[in-house]
């Protein structure tokens, strides 16, 4: 059976176990004061297969990566004679950006 939350007049609360079939409470069974039932949010995590893409952000971090979760790790076969210094130095300076 649920608890629910119920606020008095005076705006204190307390926690009151009911069936679900029951009718919310309008009168504080202890003091006879008015009652109002808290109604609280519920969190929901979507977790697992079956869910869509835009249902967790997880999936659809994966789903940018390719699909499999692992990034490209494969090099191009281009030429690699552009990543080489041209004037025969070991260390390569990046290009200033402007």
């Amino acid at each position: 059976m649920p608890v629910y939350t119920y606020r008095r007049e005076d705006g204190s609360t307390f926690d009151f176990r009911q069936s679900f079939s029951d009718a919310p409470l309008s009168v504080d069974p202890e003091t006879g004061q008015q009652v109002v039932r808290v109604v609280h949010n519920a969190g929901i995590i979507f977790k697992g297969s079956g869910f869509y893409i835009n249902d967790s952000k997880s999936s659809s971090k994966q789903s940018l990566k390719g699909g499999n979760g692992k990034t490209d790790t494969t090099k191009s076969t281009g030429d690699k004679s552009a990543a080489k210094p041209a004037n025969g130095d070991a260390k390569a300076t990046p290009a200033a950006s402007d």
